[in-house]
């Protein structure tokens, strides 16, 4: 029960299974439309005697905290609740115990997992066909009751079919024959679980289908619905600033090592046995992960090594026994921990690099190299620019502005020089070398604007169709028109170490800067302006 997974429940399985699969479609739809006895509203729950408190207690070690908040939060039967958000990391119980809660109260409630469900419309389709009883298989050429691709149409279609639901659950007891009485423990209440939300980020427009279900509870305004979602990372995570009723954080901490032994020594044939086994495997591998998924995958193995010298499994062990048997199982353990937590499952992270790679290599084969100089970091126009500009003003000697930035541009319209003789490329090399000691110069403020008017000059076209986007104002009064915020650009670049002060000059009094910028992340930036950076590059 403490592991987490894909609940196995035998009753919601054969859900809707009275409907024929050869009906006509109208025949659904009408059926779908008419008021459904108290019977089939009763498919919504488990179907089963409801699980007793101490029975779902136990059946949780360490989890009995969770469990009472969430039946807290709930609240008593047709009490009215607030969106609940349940968290921790994987395999901490937290599915596992909201389905056996709601066991234990006996409510109606429907399910999804964006694990199962991996698009925006599969999860909608799945929560309507469950609402309204509709079970997709061969008769109906497994479709769903309703195609729901715009969460528009989800928002109506699941207003309909909750309507449908709750009148259903209101409908006196004394309308239902005897056999197909509602129970009263059902209430009128109907509870929507999405569990694995923090798979919707993975989609294609995925923060609008959560900030979508985030605000199902003021969209439907519905006092019978409760919303509970079940995420493995934080609210944090989730954080938007629009409003919307912030769900009530659970929070599921990892298991202790008490509770692991708690949950690993239920229904073992010899508990005696098993518990010296734990004894000796569970602390170390304690140490790499709490995960009872993973634990559960290496200690079978383990187990059955660690028994190899037994010839009656039944017998409880010694302490001479004990002693022989971790001399026997010790070799197996470090191998174990380095081969059995090998990652199953692809981070997200590691998800998208391969994503990034692929798709670098797609565009290298089609020959587009301007992609592959994408930067890993959103940076306007303006700083941009106002970024090479500061890195030209740190490796170009200022005696060579005019005749680098004149008025046809760049470096190729200057006049050919003779070649040098053998002394002064000597000194030229020494020079070299003592340039590259100290590293990229200072330069004052007036110099780096006068550097950025002209590059700006230069690519004026798209420093403007930067601004429309970037939403920035351009000067009235200029031809190129110098950003209004371009010291406060500069500001922003000296925050993120991209410039630095690099103290006052005596004689100017005023302060001086220094790029730290590297010539490669010079050109890739200059690369994503289509700038040509190159050309007002001075190469000594």
């Amino acid at each position: 029960m403490g592991k987490e997974g894909t609940p196995q429940i035998t009753k919601r399985t054969t859900r809707s299974s009275s409907s024929t699969a050869d009906s006509s479609n109208a025949i659904a739809t009408k059926t779908v439309n008419a008021p459904r006895p108290p019977s089939i509203i009763s498919d919504l729950t488990f179907g089963e005697e409801p699980m007793s408190l101490d029975a779902l207690l136990s059946s949780f070690p360490g989890r009995r905290l969770q469990v009472l908040e969430l039946l807290q939060l709930i609240g008593p039967l047709n009490s009215p609740m607030f969106p609940l958000f349940i968290y921790g990391g994987a395999s901490t119980g937290k599915s596992s115990v909201v389905l056996q809660v709601f066991k234990h109260l006996n409510r109606p409630f429907v399910y999804s997992s964006c694990r199962t469900c991996y698009s925006p419309r599969i999860l909608f389709e799945s929560m309507l066909n469950q609402l309204l009883l509709h079970r997709r298989n061969a008769g109906n050429g497994y479709s769903s009751m309703k195609r729901c691709e715009r969460p528009a149409d989800f928002v109506n279609f699941l207003r309909e079919a909750l309507t449908d639901v709750v009148n259903n659950l209101k409908e006196p007891i004394k309308k239902a024959s005897s056999k197909e009485l509602l129970k009263p423990g059902h209430g009128r209440m109907i509870y929507l679980i999405f569990d694995h939300l923090e798979l919707i980020q993975e989609w294609d427009k995925s923060s609008g289908i959560i900030l979508l279900l985030f605000n199902l509870f003021d969209i439907l305004k519905m006092s019978e619905v409760g919303l509970i979602f079940i995420s493995n990372v934080s609210p944090d995570a989730y954080y938007s600033n629009t409003g919307h009723v912030e769900p009530i954080p659970v929070y599921f901490p990892d298991y202790t090592e008490d509770n692991l032994c708690q949950i690993f020594m239920r229904n073992q044939a010899n508990p005696k046995l098993f518990s010296s086994f734990l004894d000796v495997v569970l602390r170390p591998f304690c140490r790499m992960t709490r995960r009872v998924d993973e634990l559960s995958a290496a200690f079978p193995l383990l187990f059955k090594k660690y028994c190899e010298p037994l010839s009656d499994l039944g017998l409880a062990p010694t302490e001479d026994m004990k002693r022989k048997l971790f001399s026997h199982l010790q070799p197996h353990i470090a191998p174990s921990l380095n081969e059995i937590f090998r990652v199953q499952y692809e981070s997200r992270v590691d998800v998208k690099a391969k994503e990034k790679v692929r798709r670098k290599g797609n565009i290298r084969k089609l020959g587009i190299e301007d992609a592959l100089d994408e930067i890993d970091f959103h940076m306007s126009i303006s700083a941009k620019y106002l970024l090479i500009s500061a890195f030209l003003a740190s490796r170009n000697p200022a005696t060579l502005d005019a005749a680098l930035f004149d008025s046809m541009g760049g470096s190729d319209n200057r006049k050919r020089k003779r070649k040098a003789s053998q002394t002064s490329m000597e000194k030229k090399e020494n020079t070299e070398n003592e340039l590259l000691m100290r590293g990229p110069g200072t330069f004052p403020l007036e110099r780096l604007l006068a550097i950025f008017q002209c590059l700006t000059s230069v690519g004026e076209g798209s420093l403007e169709e930067g601004q429309r986007e970037d939403g920035g104002v351009m000067a009235e009064d200029g031809d190129v028109g110098l950003m209004s915020d371009v010291l406060l650009q500069l500001s922003t670049l000296c925050n993120a170490n991209f410039i630095m002060k690099g103290g006052t000059c005596p004689l100017e009094g005023s302060t001086r800067y220094r790029s730290t910028v590297s010539e490669e992340m010079a050109l890739k930036v200059a690369r994503s302006l289509r700038f040509p950076l190159s050309k007002y590059l001075y190469r000594r």
